[in-house]
């Protein structure tokens, strides 16, 4: 299959960002695609293959809206009180992924978009919200993401909005691997500390990729859900003791095996980062898979 949200193997999710610009080339990015399916939960969304062979598809109708670029909303600021840290690391650019329904890439020649439904503006992102109220099953993680200003004394920046998803527990993505549920995704406005904290699970592991989770981050919510250019695309990665212990849980399937097979510096993602962006990205997580984890990181955006 030709389109990269119809991939044929696990180990094709993430391939790189070479790999992801070289097949988004007819796409520019947000301006182009990310208003389509604006506001309507019948977005359509297809996708074949996924970290355990799933398959299938689901369709909605997005509406197309004009291609003009939208001015950005100056709601965003930086404060030098509240959230800062001593020192931060601007974290790397890395790829989306064929998975990010954030209106950037195609299934099946349709586009998907959450973020311009008000039911994903959410902290707790284990459920889905469409067409199902599925939880996903695994780990219990609390994640608090801090966004500071790496170039400015790391101070918080505040109204900026986050999204974040990532696979389940048997390494498969909402919307395409798994096309009538949506759990595991979510976007939140950051508080006067430049903070936003999500509860979720800690992801599966699925073949050729270090466990990690996705994320953007826009310089308002307004700006997210109209399409604007995210600010940062990257991920975060598991730390290592967290991903042992998790993937001793039977409800992780392969991913014990799987991440045997990989580390953070072979990782295709992660691998080429300096060894201050590796630690930087890579999440505080301490707890138990009874009690659950959790875990943070400050994220550095060179504004």
């Amino acid at each position: 299959m030709s389109d990269i949200t119809t991939l044929a193997h696990p180990d094709d999710h993430d391939r790189g960002l070479a790999h992801d610009l070289a097949t988004l080339r007819t796409l520019n990015r947000r301006r182009a695609l990310g208003l389509f399916g604006a506001a309507s939960t019948a977005a359509l969304l297809s996708g074949c293959g996924g970290g355990d062979g799933s398959t299938g598809s689901v369709s909605t109708t997005p509406t197309p809206t004009p291609t003009a670029t939208p001015t950005p909303t100056p709601t965003a600021t930086s404060t030098g009180s509240g959230g800062g840290t001593a020192s931060c690391t601007a974290y790397a650019q890395e790829t989306n992924g064929p998975y990010p329904a954030d209106g950037t890439n195609q299934s099946n020649g349709h586009t998907s978009n959450v973020l311009t439904l008000a039911s994903f503006q959410r902290s707790d992102i284990r459920s889905s919200v469409t067409t199902s109220t599925t939880v996903a099953d695994g780990v219990l993680a609390t994640i608090t993401l801090t966004v500071v200003d790496s170039n400015n004394t790391c101070a918080a920046l505040a109204g900026y909005a986050v999204y974040m998803w990532h696979c389940d527990a048997l390494g498969r993505y909402s919307l395409y691997d798994l096309p009538t549920e949506d759990y595991l995704r979510g976007i939140q406005v950051t508080d006067a500390n430049g903070q936003v904290t999500f509860t979720t699970i800690v992801p599966g592991c699925y073949a050729g990729r270090y466990p990690h989770i996705h994320f953007e981050v826009f310089s308002s919510l307004a700006n997210a859900t109209r399409g604007n250019y995210a600010v940062l695309v990257s991920q975060l990665a598991i730390p290592a003791a967290t991903a042992s212990a998790v993937y001793a849980d039977s409800r992780y399937g392969s991913s014990a095996s799987r991440y045997a097979a990989t580390s953070i510096n072979s990782d295709n993602v992660f691998g080429d980062n300096s060894t201050a962006q590796k630690n930087a990205m890579t999440l505080a997580m301490s707890g138990s898979n009874a009690a659950g984890y959790t875990g943070g990181a400050t994220v550095g955006i060179a504004t």
